[in-house]
């Protein structure tokens, strides 16, 4: 499915209800699934990757496809790892076969878990035994996915004496390690992250009565980008200022593109308002907001402010390699990325100069979610810009292309259209 988009014909004026975070409600499904007497969680996110998470936990097969939901590939890993007596064999989409597991799989080895490669080493297709782990001590390396570690302390209370977690190397997405403890420790375990090392001590699980989750800051994310791109209000229901959620710091970094965040409690809400005010040049560390890169990347490329983005040596394995989509994507729109790598880091920059467009542009979204709806508020300046594979967001946020209706955007349906 192809659609055609063309910006508002006046002012925006808009309040979307964001779709519940998805990292908070994966993390919640795995928990509550180890916790003893739980009942399903009442209010989850609705989208492919966490029902895709609710299937399989739902699922006694002994073979589950998770298709491209690399989060459900991680927590399952080690989910399934500690399911005694049950053989499972886990695979998913051609992409995820390219998207390195051997870390976590080490890890779990390491504390007596039985897993087999089922085909290339390193990579699924995973053959796992579940059975009781000991637990004890482990070390991981940090600076390749937060999902590993998240993945390792979710299990670690059902360990015999628990588990004690080395990070090494510099860590990335530390916020998602954070954000793990809390929703573990909501559910009554004992866990510490203190320099380098988490600790978590062996116990059962209980669910609490009310568990909540919150709107999603990396949702929130695509609204900052159109408020940066036009002008008028934005109010965002559900988003909470002070969340543990990493993406939370688009409100600081949006400030210097001209957005002005406030918020309320009662009910919780958002309220975005444009603002002249740019930076003459953005530059960032997004070592802990990965996600966020194309969302910024795009934002500063149509406003024309240069910019510098470190921290990514993440994209590469991500649903695409982010990295190399983003430059081919932009180049669509005269902008040609800078690309280095510096002590084992990734880094895009734009000088600022762009170059002349000579059609209207038709983007292509490489099965990547982040892609397509970073990519949709170009329309804002050049009307008309195709998206490919539009469907793509229901991986995160099914209704996105529903709220970009309600802020005034004309969406048609364009297949055949904008092909090479």
């Amino acid at each position: 499915m192809n659609y055609r988009i063309f910006p508002p014909e006046e002012l925006l004026d808009v309040e979307i209800k964001l779709p519940l975070s998805k990292s908070i409600s994966n993390r919640a499904l795995i928990v509550n699934a180890l916790a003893a007497g739980s009942k399903p969680l009442a209010d989850v996110a609705v989208c492919d990757d966490t029902s895709v998470l609710q299937k399989a936990l739902a699922s006694d097969s002994d073979e589950i496809n998770i298709g491209a939901a690399g989060t459900a590939m991680r927590f399952l890993t080690a989910y399934l790892a500690v399911a005694e007596g049950r053989e499972t064999v886990l695979d998913g989409s051609e992409r995820m076969r390219c998207r390195p597991i051997a870390p976590l799989v080490d890890a779990l080895r390491s504390l007596g878990a039985e897993i087999e490669y089922l085909g290339e080493t390193g990579f699924p297709p995973l053959r796992i035994k579940g059975k009781k782990l000991i637990g004890g001590s482990v070390s991981i390396d940090s600076g390749v996915s937060s999902q590993y570690i998240s993945a390792l302390m979710m299990i670690a209370p059902t360990m015999t004496g628990g588990l004690s977690i080395n990070l090494t190397g510099e860590a990335i997405s530390l916020p998602y390690i954070h954000l793990t403890v809390a929703i573990m420790e909501q559910f009554g375990a004992k866990a510490s992250f203190e320099g380098n090392v988490i600790t978590i001590g062996a116990g059962q699980y209980s669910a609490p009565d009310n568990f909540c989750v919150e709107a999603d800051w990396s949702a929130a994310s695509y609204w900052y980008e159109i408020q940066a791109l036009t002008c008028g209000w934005t109010a965002l229901d559900g988003l909470v200022e002070n969340s543990a959620q990493g993406d939370c710091k688009i409100a600081e970094m949006f400030r210097q593109l001209g957005v002005e965040s406030s918020f309320e409690s009662n009910p919780v809400r958002a309220h975005l308002e444009a603002t002249p005010e740019l930076t003459p040049r953005f530059e960032a560390d997004l070592t802990d907001n990965p996600d966020v890169a194309q969302t910024i990347a795009v934002t500063c490329a149509m406003l024309g402010v240069p910019f510098r983005l470190s921290g990514l040596r993440s994209l590469r394995i991500k649903e695409t390699d982010r990295i190399a989509a983003l430059g081919a994507e932009l180049l669509k729109v005269g902008i040609l990325l800078a690309t280095e790598q510096l002590e084992g880091d990734e880094i895009i920059s734009w000088d600022g100069v762009r170059r002349p467009l000579t059609e209207i542009p038709s983007f292509d979204t490489y099965d990547d979610h982040r892609m397509a709806m970073a990519l949709a508020p170009v329309a804002v300046f050049i009307p008309g810009i195709i998206i490919r594979n539009a469907e793509v967001v229901s991986k995160s946020y099914p209704e996105f292309w529903n709220h970009l209706r309600a802020g005034g955007f004309t969406i048609e349906e364009a297949d055949g259209e904008g092909t090479e």
